[in-house]
């Protein structure tokens, strides 16, 4: 099969790491800024991503990389992918 065949339409997102409380398992909040439709003014949204660690690496304040991926659980659906900065 080519390459151009094979695309990898799976979901890239970064966000900060808000809680690690589970084992093997992250929670990583991530922000989107959008134009309410009606006000025209800028609105954060948030969104918790259960994110799976394997190796238990994160810690809280972490600045990561995640990919969506198949259900690993009841609600984590995404994985690592690289930790872009760690927390001070």
């Amino acid at each position: 099969m080519p390459d151009e065949a094979r695309r990898n339409n799976r979901k890239v997102r970064e966000g900060l790491v808000s809680s690690v409380d589970m084992d093997k398992t992250a929670i990583v909040v991530c922000t989107d800024r959008v134009r309410h439709r009606r006000y025209n003014k800028t609105v954060q949204r948030t969104t918790r991503l259960y994110v799976h660690d394997e190796s238990n690496q994160l810690t809280v304040g972490d600045r990561v990389k995640v990919q969506e991926t198949r259900p690993l659980s009841k609600t984590k659906r995404w994985r690592l992918v690289e930790v872009l900065e760690r927390a001070r």
